[in-house]
């Protein structure tokens, strides 16, 4: 099989996605190599709000603006542990770089500079990712598990969670009735 690397670029659930976790899930590749990938769900908001997050983890939040912000599903791998896709990339403990302005830190030090008003101006929280091993991801490609596009910040940063999905299926030039549940090979 052909190596293909799809960091930065959505994985578009198709409609006859099995998995609950990941049923009309948008998910970004944050990375993708021989080792396998790692991308984080950025169309789930779960029921727990930034101000709530930082009360658990004991940390001030000292910006009004974002109290309200929802904190997501990222995917069912370490679920108690969160994640920060972020733009600018800025200089953090933990940071894997998608590219010079896109970032997923795990370190506490960038909710501490959110907290304090010094974070990034994009960001989103996840609690989980979601990883596959190597090959895995490229089998559930060539059983048509997933479309691919390459990523937009503005679908993650811009756009209701609700509308993501189909943004992000829109960037391919077909509508989302246009999509089958029913898979075939030629």
């Amino acid at each position: 099989m052909q190596s293909v690397n799809l960091t930065n670029h959505f994985l578009i659930a198709m409609p006859n996605m099995a998995d609950p976790y990941f049923q009309r899930t948008l998910t970004y590749v944050c990375e993708h190599n021989e080792n396998g990938a790692l991308g984080i769900v950025v169309n789930r908001p779960i029921d727990l709000t930034l101000e709530s997050l930082f009360d658990q983890i004991g940390l001030s939040l000292n910006r009004e603006d974002l109290a309200d912000v929802p904190v997501y599903f990222g995917g069912p791998v370490q679920m108690d542990r969160g994640f920060v896709l972020h733009n600018p990339l800025g200089n953090w403990q933990s940071t894997l770089a998608m590219n010079d302005s896109f970032g997923l830190t795990t370190s506490k030090d960038i909710l501490q500079a959110v907290g304090e008003g010094r974070g990034p101006n994009r960001l989103m929280i996840t609690l989980g990712y979601a990883g596959w091993d190597a090959g895995q991801l490229e089998q559930e490609l060539a059983q048509n598990a997933w479309l691919t596009v390459e990523a937009s910040q503005d679908i993650i940063f811009e756009m209701a969670p609700e509308d993501r999905y189909e943004a992000a299926i829109s960037r391919l030039g077909i509508a989302f009735g246009n999509l089958s549940d029913q898979a075939g090979h030629a």
